[in-house]
């Protein structure tokens, strides 16, 4: 796997991936950015939400579970001294589909969490991360 990151001046950088996408990252106005894009560190937080989704979605299909729709809202604490790193990251998944089964969303959630979210896997070494879920029948 490869990436590339560009400086386009300022604190802006442009990400490219080895697939061949690519998204502008920018710093916040107040240490020079221009908002043109994510922060790297929400970054980080969208690949974590991204690869787990991904399992969670996967797991509940291959347990037959017509699920309609994942959204996972995450909440993260940093620490205030730099290192700024998380210190606590929270992953609420909202999963709506028909006649979902709590006990499924429960095992798909916890095989991402302990065994394939390879984010996941890496983060939790140095971060508390929690998870809780809501199922939205419709």
């Amino acid at each position: 796997m490869k990436t590339c990151i560009t400086w386009k001046g300022n604190v802006s950088f442009l990400a490219e991936s080895g697939s061949g996408h690519s998204v502008l990252m920018d710093g916040a106005p107040e240490a020079g950015g221009q908002n043109l894009g994510p922060r790297p560190m929400e970054m980080l937080l969208m690949g974590l939400g991204g690869c787990t989704a991904f399992d969670v979605v996967m797991i509940l299909k291959k347990a037959r579970q017509d699920i309609t729709d994942c959204v996972v809202e995450i909440v993260a604490q940093r620490a205030t001294i730099d290192p700024k790193i998380f210190t606590h990251i929270h992953l609420h998944f909202i999963i709506t589909g028909h006649n979902v089964r709590t006990q499924q969303v429960e095992r798909a959630i916890h095989l991402s969490a302990e065994k394939y979210c390879s984010a996941s896997m890496m983060l939790k070494q140095t971060v508390d991360i929690t998870h809780d879920f809501e199922i939205i029948d419709d």
